[in-house]
Parts: structure tokens; sequence; C-alpha cells
């Protein structure tokens, strides 16, 4: 039996989030159907991340077990053959069949998009939150990096919705880092706005080329609408309303009614996800073993 382990990228803006739901189109249920048309097996596709409804992915991994004698590329043509242009199989490989996409997992890096231009171009509807007003964008900097370390983030979650669960839920999480980067916008809108006459039909107020910020934040795990939550309370922050130092006081109070709003969907991306590096667990099993034999 092989153990095949996929890279995934997919516009969310369609799809009920990853997780297979009765009846509705999901990346989880969609990828599943591709694999057992392709196999006639019963197939199903473990994930390294359940993302939400309307997130995007650059780097989703996957992983999944099949008797059939294709091989991990022939794999991945076939299924981007069957499925929906909106996702896609990047990479595919043959994995140990210890290999799970989920649990050896060490760590995850999202990335969410805002997009600053006066005007949204039409093609990045559904794919980055506008906000075009003015931002202090060093305080949301200031801020960003503030989350880093190991902290209750009970007030940037979303309740399981039973407070039993809530009361027996580990709220500790790790991030290794966290930034606010800003980037031009260099895609097809701002040639489109370079070649438009007269008023600048997607820059800023001031005539400045449309920008982007993104926040981008890698750590071991996250709980569920953490990273939209996190980013609500950085926007809070770059109005006014709230302070970098305020995030100490709002981690301390273990509320999520005092951090920032959870922002839309259409930003967030989940970049890539790290594994333990297989080599390295190959030699270190050879090591173990030639002092076995010594």
């Amino acid at each position: 039996m092989q153990n095949i382990k996929l890279t995934v990228a997919y516009d969310g803006a369609e799809f009920h989030g990853w997780q297979i739901q009765p009846g509705l189109a999901t990346i989880q249920g969609t990828l599943a159907d591709a694999a057992r048309k392709i196999t006639q097996e019963k197939i199903f596709i473990h994930g390294a991340s359940r993302t939400d409804a309307g997130v995007h992915a650059l780097g989703q991994v996957a992983h999944f077990k099949t008797h059939s004698n294709l091989t991990a590329d022939e794999f991945r043509r076939a299924l981007n053959a069957v499925m929906p242009p909106q996702i896609r199989v990047m990479a595919a490989e043959e994995v140990g069949p210890d290999f799970h996409s989920r649990w050896q997992s060490l760590s995850k890096t999202y990335r969410y998009r805002i997009f600053r231009g006066r005007v949204l171009p039409p093609f990045e509807y559904r794919r980055v939150l506008h906000y075009p007003w003015p931002l202090d964008e060093a305080a949301m900097a200031e801020g960003a990096r503030l989350f880093e370390g190991t902290h209750d983030f009970t007030s940037f979650a979303a309740s399981s919705g039973s407070e039993d669960d809530d009361k027996d839920r580990e709220m500790n999480r790790e991030i290794y880092r966290a930034e606010i980067i800003g980037h031009s916008y260099a895609a097809f809108g701002a040639q489109l706005e370079a070649s438009t006459e007269g008023e600048k039909t997607f820059g800023a107020e001031t005539n400045e080329p449309p920008r982007e910020i993104h926040y981008e934040v890698h750590g071991k795990s996250f709980l569920r609408y953490m990273v939209r939550k996190i980013v609500g309370t950085l926007l809070e922050i770059g109005k006014g309303k709230l302070k970098p130092a305020d995030i100490a006081a709002i981690f301390e109070m273990k509320d999520r009614s005092r951090s920032g709003s959870t922002v839309g969907p259409e930003g967030l991306y989940l970049v890539s996800l790290e594994y333990p590096d297989p080599t390295a667990s190959l030699a270190r099993e050879r090591r173990h073993m030639g002092r076995e034999i010594g």
C-alpha cells in the first residue's frame, strides 16, 4: 500500500471550508471524490489544517493511502485533470507508511492580506480584505510582534459553542514569528492603474501606488478564528481605538469581547507547513542500528 503526500493550493471562495460536510462543496470532499474516481477505492483524505469557509491555501498538506500502482506524479496529474480549477495539487510524493499530515506537522505559517488602494480591483474580490482608510501601520507592526511567544489566546479565539468544552480546551499557543509587512501591489490591477488616464483608479487619495499590508504569523498550532481575531485587533490598533500596550491586558482578561472583531475569511491564506526532515530521521535510525551492531 502506498502513502501519498499532497501539497495543495486552492481558492476557497466557492467552498465551505476544508472538512467534509454532507451536501456541501468542500476541499477535502472534492479531493476524496477525485481520488475515488481515479482508484475505484474508498479513499479518505487526511488534511493538516481544517481551513474555514472562504479561506485559501498556497501550501495545504494532505495524505491518503491507496493500493493503486500509480506513481505520485501520476496521481498529481490525474487529480488535477478531474478536479475544478480552483483546487490544484502542486506536488505529490510517496512517503513512509507512518507519515501523517496533521499529527506530524511541526508548525504552520498563515498570511492575511489587506488591500489599501482606494478601489478594490475586481479580480481581488474575495481574495483580500479591502481597507482604504487611514491606518497607523507602525503601531500595527509594533502590536503584531507582541503576539510572539507562548500565551493564553482565550481572548483571540472563537467559542466552541459549549461552555463546558471551552472550559476544558487548551488555550495556550506558541507563536514563533508575527509581523506586519508592507507590499507594493504588483498584480494586474497595478498595470491597469498605471494605464488609466486622469485620476488614479486603484491608487489611494494621495495618488500613491496601490499597496497591501500582510500580517504573517508562524506558530506551532492555532485556535479557530485565532488569526482573523488577531488581525481584527491589529486593525483596531491601526485605527487608534486600541494601543499596542493594551494587548498584554487583553491576554490577561481571557475575554474575547475585549479584542477586535473577527475579520472575514477572504484575506486569509494557509501558506505552508513544516515537518521533520525524513532524511535526518533515517540517519538517526542508521546511527542507532550501527551502535546496536557494534
